[in-house]
């Protein structure tokens, strides 16, 4: 209904077209005035060629000519001017547009990290690892504790048997440089030679009548 009453809405030109069709123009005014250029130097070597043939009224016309050429060069140059600054404007404009998009970017992922990140969120979190933790301790602690006859065994018990042993320990330390100095060094004794007995003379056997004699001073002697 709108768009019957007021007609279409107008769409307006992205500055990246805009820039391109100023290019154009700008390369279109740069064309004209080259060949502008080159009219107005045709226009002066004829002008020369009029005033060495004496011709004044065609040397004239040749200058009028030039003179309008030079005017058309001149609003070439002020419309090239002109181009120029409004290209100027709208870069500036495009990358104040590009910042400003970029700085509401950033500060909408701000806003959503800021969401996303609430404080309560985070000390929820802490508080569960913090949990979980403490879960994975008591797992390890029921894991290494002793099961069975080991479960059984009185700590104090044992504690007083490591303590008699190392007492056994450290006495005996104590008493075997003792024993060592009071037994005698075992040194071998160097062997000694026994005397050899001297050759014992053979007597004859005794005759009847001697042994008679020995056996009665024998009985005599009793």
């Amino acid at each position: 209904m709108f768009s019957r009453m007021f007609g279409k809405p107008k769409v307006e030109p992205s500055t990246l077209s805009t820039l391109d069709k100023l290019n154009e123009t700008l390369e279109m005014l740069e064309k004209k005035e080259k060949v502008l250029q080159k009219k107005i130097v045709i226009e002066i070597e004829k002008a020369k060629g009029y005033t060495r043939a004496k011709n004044k009224r065609a040397a004239i016309a040749c200058l009028k000519r030039k003179k309008l050429y030079e005017t058309q060069v001149e609003q070439l140059g002020n419309f090239q001017l002109r181009v120029h600054d409004q290209m100027i404007m709208l870069e500036g404009a495009k990358a104040t547009t590009e910042t400003v998009d970029a700085l509401r970017s950033g500060a909408n992922a701000m806003k959503a990290i800021h969401k996303a990140t609430n404080i309560d969120d985070v000390d929820k979190t802490m508080d569960e690892i913090n949990e979980q933790t403490e879960n994975i301790k008591q797992i390890q602690e029921a894991l290494s504790a002793p099961v069975g006859a080991a479960a059984d065994f009185d700590e104090d018990e044992l504690e007083a048997e490591l303590e008699e042993l190392e007492g056994a320990e450290l006495e005996d330390q104590l008493l075997k440089p003792a024993i060592t100095s009071a037994t005698p060094s075992l040194q071998p004794v160097p062997s000694q030679r026994l005397p050899t007995p001297a050759p014992q003379k053979v007597r004859p056997p005794k005759s009847a009548e001697e042994e008679e004699l020995a056996a009665l001073q024998a009985e005599m002697a009793l």
